[in-house]
């Protein structure tokens, strides 16, 4: 099958119309993500995620203009020219090479997959056909594309980077290994300029398509490594969702780095400080590994650069031979044979034994250059559920930061405190026992968190309205527990701040 990929010229206003036309014919066959939803259910939607497509099939048997789309652009199957007709701008379509003409039926070039924007806009994200369903694992062959070339689709980390993305509106954005340019196209909603940068030079017209069958602002797009494209370029935000596998050598650019062990994605962390600009933020998704007598959270402490606020967070972690078995599949290499299957398996254990390596954490990292001289670093493995989008969550965690840096114990029983919303008491005990064992607070937003509380912790919160100061709240408490207010006071500042910290108390001003 040919590689060949589409053209959408932003600055040739005839390539720019004909891209118009393409993208109000899929809106008008309802070739969204709701559309696409209500066409085929639920279990049919989740299914194509896992590369299963027959469910897909079944429910695309009709000859309506969305099913003919679907099973055009993206479960890859031609159609008749006279089909495609009633649906598409099919002149505009082979001119600029969406489709390809084969006798009397079309087939497409690309993925095209519906794509809902944080506002509810109807995008549309272009990959190698077969990758917006199942990654690359899933692909016979890539449309005729170099595996180790191929350009996914969305795919969960692609989406949850995007939720959580701060979307403060800034002047400049970089999308550092944008693939098919996800990142970029939600950058162009809230920067004024969007740089794309990849190794790939397929990735970058990929992403240039994303971007304007979209309709979105063109970016500025840049190949190469990491930061070298861009010179001593510098951002308000900096996005990456990098090849961040930890294997044995670089077979494919979409996922492998190229260098030992870690050290790719600890080299963007590291040298991301150079390219931000005061205040702003570098976000992305990175592996780091488990080495045999090091603290994991102490290893990436170090990768934070000097001048940066730091939030880490570990989702999931992997032994080593959970690990190689998902990258393994990922790359087709289980339908390599037993033989040749066995030696890849094995080049993974060698490698992860040579580097001391027990496990790979998976998981978020977030950069804000504030310049301070006391940095706030935050590591901290979260595994449970959180609430996406997060990216005004993560604003509110560097805030926060900045509060209790500058906030001393005596400025802190002065301040005025609020319980955050949604915020709930779990009390755990006996039945029938006159007091519980201990108490939660829970969160019902955001990171979901919970904490334990003891009783004073818990009367403290319960009473912050934003009335009172926290120190006349808590000699209130001391007299209702015949407690020294003196000795209340003295002990209970490390509680606020840790309340304050994880979200669950927001500072006020008085009065507020």
């Amino acid at each position: 099958m040919s590689t060949h990929l589409p053209t959408a010229d932003a600055q040739d206003p005839e390539s720019s119309a004909r891209t118009d036309r393409l993208r109000e014919a899929l809106l008008a066959a309802a070739f969204t993500a709701d559309g696409l939803l209500e066409l085929l259910g639920a279990p049919a939607y989740a299914a194509l995620a896992r590369s299963e497509t027959v469910p897909a099939l079944r429910a695309t048997r009709g000859d309506g203009p969305l099913e003919t789309l679907v099973r055009l652009f993206l479960l890859q199957r031609p159609v008749p020219q006279a089909r495609a007709r009633a649906v598409l701008p099919v002149d505009d379509c082979l001119t600029d090479g969406w489709l390809v003409q084969d006798g009397d039926e079309v087939r497409a070039s690309v993925d095209v997959r519906p794509y809902s924007g944080p506002e509810g806009q109807d995008w549309w994200i272009v990959s190698d056909l077969g990758c917006a369903v199942g990654g690359a694992g899933g692909i016979q062959g890539g449309g005729g594309v170099d595996r180790s070339q191929l350009v996914l689709g969305v795919g969960g980390a692609s989406t949850t980077l995007a939720g959580i993305t701060t979307r403060t509106p800034v002047g400049k954005a970089l999308d550092l290994g944008t693939g098919s340019g996800i990142q970029a196209l939600h950058a162009a909603q809230h920067a004024t300029q969007v740089t794309a940068t990849d190794l790939n030079p397929r990735a970058l017209r990929i992403a240039a398509l994303t971007l304007a069958l979209s309709g979105a602002r063109p970016a500025e797009l840049r190949e190469g490594s990491l930061f070298e494209p861009v010179g001593e370029g510098t951002y308000d935000l900096i996005v990456s969702n990098p090849p961040f596998v930890i294997s044995p050598g670089a077979r494919l650019t979409y996922r492998d780095g190229g260098m030992g062990g870690d050290d790719l994605c600890r080299t963007l962390v590291q040298q991301a400080a150079a390219h931000l600009n005061d205040g702003g933020y570098c976000q992305l998704l990175a592996n780091w590994q488990h080495v045999e007598g090091e603290e994991w959270q102490d290893r990436l402490r170090s990768w934070v650069p000097r001048g940066c606020d730091a939030w880490i967070v570990q989702r999931e972690v992997q032994d080593v031979t959970q690990y190689a078995e998902l990258w393994l599949r990922d790359g087709g290499d289980h339908r390599a044979g037993p033989e040749a299957y066995a030696a890849r398996y094995d080049a993974w254990l060698d490698e992860f034994a040579a580097r001391r390596t027990r496990a790979v954490g998976f998981g978020w990292i977030t950069l804000r250059k504030s310049g301070a001289d006391d940095p706030s670093v935050t590591v901290e493995e979260w595994p449970h559920p959180v609430e996406q989008p997060l990216g005004e969550t993560v604003v509110r965690h560097f805030e926060r930061q900045d509060y209790l840096r500058r906030t001393d114990d005596a400025a802190l029983l002065a301040g005025h405190f609020r319980l955050a919303g949604e915020v709930v008491q779990e009390q755990v005990g006996l039945p029938g026992a006159e007091d519980p064992e201990h108490v939660v607070l829970r969160q019902n937003r955001g990171m979901r968190r919970a904490t334990k509380v003891d009783t004073v912790g818990a009367g403290f919160a319960g009473v912050c309205d934003g009335s009172l100061p926290a120190g006349r709240i808590l000699d209130a408490i001391a007299q209702l527990v015949g407690e020294d207010p003196v000795l209340l006071r003295d002990r209970t500042p490390d509680a606020i701040r840790m309340l304050v910290e994880q979200g669950f108390l927001e500072p006020v001003a008085a009065g507020a």
